[in-house]
């Protein structure tokens, strides 16, 4: 059974025993995975996406990658720009005195009546 990109990734990290910026990794998991060049292209994003996706990786500075294990959170970053928030009009708003709970108990009241 062939290896996924990701395990691919994952073995080559373990065997380097230190991080490699992303487009050397990519061309060991490429070469590793026996990808022609039309599939090296057509696969490099999803490739990004798997590696930044599972927990086992950290993305350093500057790009490289190593397995999370053997990094300290701060050496780590997270990318905030890609966070998706919620509209905050789409909560309901509190006052000091009320709660989630009372606010349904009151809306419940009003449909009754």
């Amino acid at each position: 059974m062939k290896k996924s990109m990701i395990e691919t990734a994952y073995h080559v990290l373990s065997d380097e025993k230190h991080p490699m910026p992303f487009l050397e990794l990519w061309n060991v998991v490429a070469k590793e995975m026996g990808f022609t060049p039309d599939q090296q292209e057509s696969n490099i994003a999803q490739f990004f996406s798997d590696l930044s996706l599972d927990g086992r990786f950290a993305n350093l500075k500057g790009n490289s990658w190593d397995l999370r294990k053997r990094q300290s959170l701060a050496n780590t970053k997270v990318d905030t720009d890609s966070i998706s928030i919620e509209d905050e009009e789409d909560e309901p708003e509190f006052t000091d005195d009320e709660t989630e709970e009372s606010i349904v108990l009151k809306e419940n009241q009003e449909e009754e009546n």
